[in-house]
């Protein structure tokens, strides 16, 4: 995959969980697989509705389905939220050094000030 492909699943990713009703069937899907219906239970909406944002989460490859008998149950692809964390954390990360550095400079700087 190239750095175009990467970012284009990152933008569909965080565009999916752009919404509020996504983000609660992503945490649904955490506890384990779901049937669309079990998924629409919480929410008053259709079915359809519901439908409709498991394809924006199947597209943005957050959630996969398979089939089990009749069933066609959601499941949560963790090693996509993973890569969503990984790319956080990066700049999480480069921040926290940054305000590390700061908190120093000021301690030196406090220091400074304290000794005169």
């Amino acid at each position: 995959m190239d750095a175009a492909d990467a970012d284009d699943r990152l933008d569909r990713a965080f565009l999916a969980l752009a919404d509020p009703v996504r983000r609660r069937m992503v945490a649904r899907l955490s506890r384990g697989p779901a049937t669309v219906n079990e998924l629409a239970e919480p929410f008053d909406i259709t079915v359809q509705a519901v439908s409709k944002h498991i394809r924006v989460l199947e597209s943005a490859g957050l959630v996969t389905r398979s089939r089990d008998a009749q069933r066609r149950p959601v499941h949560l692809d963790a090693a996509a939220l993973e890569k969503l964390t990984e790319w956080i954390d990066r700049y999480r990360l480069i921040h926290e050094r940054q305000y590390r550095k700061l908190d120093a400079l000021l301690a030196r700087s406090d220091t400074k000030e304290s000794s005169s």
